[in-house]
């Protein structure tokens, strides 16, 4: 289970970040207190225990931890707030698929948290 958990305690971190920098940028960038709200709520939807998962973190050896010459490019705030959604939905799917070996409830908690990134980015664009 190792291998899993250090899946699972990744992406909630990635899905974790990706959150917050949409919801600082909506708050401090453009002043958008309602959906900066939302995106926080939801951050905070994601918060299960990660003591399971944490001490199977391995940063220093991670693989592909060097940013891409894609990540280093950003033209603005709004190449910043889509580059993160789709960080955040793409961990928000991991986590559904992981957690259906670990435990299911946590699975359909991140197929939610998916469903609801899906309607806020649309809202935004």
């Amino acid at each position: 289970m190792s291998n899993v958990y250090r899946v699972i305690d990744a992406n909630l971190n990635r899905l974790k970040e990706g959150l917050r920098v949409v919801e600082d940028i909506k708050r401090y960038g453009f002043n958008d207190k309602a959906l900066a709200i939302k995106i926080k709520t939801l951050r905070h939807k994601a918060k299960i225990p990660q003591n399971d998962f944490i001490k199977f973190r391995d940063s220093t050896n991670d693989v592909l931890k060097s940013s891409t010459k894609d990540e280093q490019k950003r033209a603005d705030l709004n190449d910043i707030i889509t580059a993160n959604f789709k960080r955040a939905q793409e961990s928000a799917r991991v986590l559904e698929e992981c957690f259906k070996i670990v435990n299911l409830e946590y699975s359909e908690l991140f197929k939610s948290i998916r469903y609801e990134l899906y309607e806020i980015e649309k809202e935004i664009y």
